[in-house]
């Protein structure tokens, strides 16, 4: 966690992982930020969703901010062997 301050400023945003995944289910794009709890966003491109997303993180950090909270330093890397390889 970091202190908000200006170490921990907008310029900060962009170092959050962002997942970007299809949802069959809903039938949309989905955009995610693991770091930060609950924020996510959907759109009908994956363009669309991660626009969407980045104003919820916006959102996400000034509320942190208003309440005197810590915003958690950019941690979230993906397992790049996660998903198997074609042979």
């Amino acid at each position: 966690m970091c202190e908000i301050s200006a170490e921990c400023g907008p310029m900060m945003q962009h170092r959050f992982h962002i997942n970007v995944f299809w949802h069959p289910s809903d039938e949309c794009w989905v955009a995610d930020i693991p770091d930060l709890k609950a924020c996510s966003a959907f759109g009908d491109t994956p363009e669309e969703a991660v626009a969407e997303v980045r104003i919820a993180m916006a959102g996400w950090i000034e509320t942190a901010r208003d309440n005197g909270l810590e915003l958690p330093v950019p941690a979230y890397r993906p397992d790049p062997y996660a998903i198997p390889r074609a042979a």
